[in-house]
């Protein structure tokens, strides 16, 4: 009976272990089965993803597309502008599709793309330099100019008038696009007492232009996308200071337009940050300009009054905004003035700055230098 009895156990663990094995094989092939299947979905997925990546952007399009390629543009810098400017759809397929190619010796340029062209078409144009063009406008925007000046420099060279270039950089809607769009644009600059949101933020430089009419906003985008060029390898030093990116802004401005050589630039930051610190008006003739809203050959104490947060004899501290464009010295200057006790300075007739720790000082050189 004993033996009976163990003989039935014994197949009664033979079913379950069969019956377990069989689950286990079961939940195996499934397992199996799905990450063959992720695999599958995967590979698919993975080449359907690489193939339209070697495809063009837009087969049916002839839209014309300028890109600058600078000189020593390494592949991946290469790369990274197509896919930014909407020339190819990726940057890392393209970098692995060159490689993959053996393809090198790019040719810095202007050049002229489409977004039907092929993978190997723009290729080809880089080795080549085939798609290199002349400008058909060339206009240069020089430092320390407001944006009404600026507008006149274009009216003058290109289609439009200068009222309707004021009329795109005062449309708030497109200011909020903008500002979504570049990062060194804040809210800062939609203040209601901003005279123009975008002054100061439209890079003092060379432009080329290959359309035979440009739109107003695509001249504004390039202005922008140089001006955050520039100021980009600032932000960290920017991020040290106690300004925000629109107060050095404003302050790389006021700087501008104090100085009439490079070398000028940092002392006269150095005698603005003295004055601040001091709690003192900084006093700046080309911001009561800027008040008044015109030109001044000379600053009467009738403008001195005037009522504007623009007004550096009025307010105390940086201007609501910047009152012209700026260079990239000038930024340095704020970034790293030069270091004195100077809390004052005078432009004499041969546009020397003669600087004074006192006022009496100060004095002395108004006597001496503009008498």
């Amino acid at each position: 009976m004993s033996k009976k009895k163990n003989t039935g156990k014994f197949k009664d663990n033979l079913i379950a272990r069969s019956e377990e094995a069989s689950r286990v094989r079961k939940i195996v092939s499934v397992i199996i089965l799905a990450l063959l299947l992720i695999l599958v979905i995967g590979g698919i997925s993975g080449y359907m993803y690489i193939k339209s990546a070697l495809e063009p952007v837009d087969p049916t399009s002839n839209e014309e597309i300028f890109v600058e390629i600078p000189l020593g543009s390494s592949s991946s810098t290469i790369a990274n502008i197509l896919e930014e400017n909407g020339v190819i759809k990726n940057a890392f397929i393209y970098r692995f599709y060159i490689k993959l190619n053996n393809e090198t010796e790019f040719q810095a340029g202007n050049y002229t793309f489409t977004p039907s062209m092929t993978l190997e078409e723009i290729t080809e144009n880089l080795k080549t330099g085939k798609m290199m063009q002349e400008p058909l406008f060339t206009v240069t925007i020089p430092e320390g100019k407001n944006i009404e000046e600026i507008a006149e420099i274009y009216a003058e060279q290109l289609h439009f008038k200068k009222e309707e270039f004021l009329e795109v950089v005062n449309d708030k809607q497109y200011i909020e696009e903008l500002i979504n769009k570049y990062s060194i644009l804040s809210e800062e600059i939609l203040h209601e007492d901003i005279v123009t949101p975008l002054e100061g933020y439209l890079f003092a430089a060379t432009y080329d232009f290959y359309e035979e009419e440009p739109t107003i906003q695509s001249i504004i985008e390039q202005m922008l996308l140089q001006t955050q060029k520039v100021v980009t390898p600032y932000l960290d030093e920017i991020s040290n200071h106690e300004l925000t990116l629109h107060e050095v802004i404003t302050f790389a401005s006021l700087v501008e337009k104090e100085a009439s050589k490079e070398e000028q630039r940092k002392e006269i930051a150095g005698v603005f940050y003295n004055r601040l610190e001091k709690d003192m008006r900084l006093e700046t003739d080309p911001t009561v300009a800027y008040a008044v809203g015109e030109h001044l050959e000379t600053t009467l104490y009738e403008h001195l009054e005037t009522e504007s947060p623009y007004n550096t004899y009025y307010i105390k501290g940086l201007p609501i905004g910047p009152i012209a464009n700026f260079s990239e010295s000038s930024l340095e200057a704020v970034l790293n003035p030069e270091d004195s006790n100077y809390l004052f300075f005078l432009h004499d007739s041969e546009g020397q700055i003669h600087y004074a720790e006192t006022n009496e000082e100060h004095n002395r050189n108004r006597e001496k230098y503009l008498n």
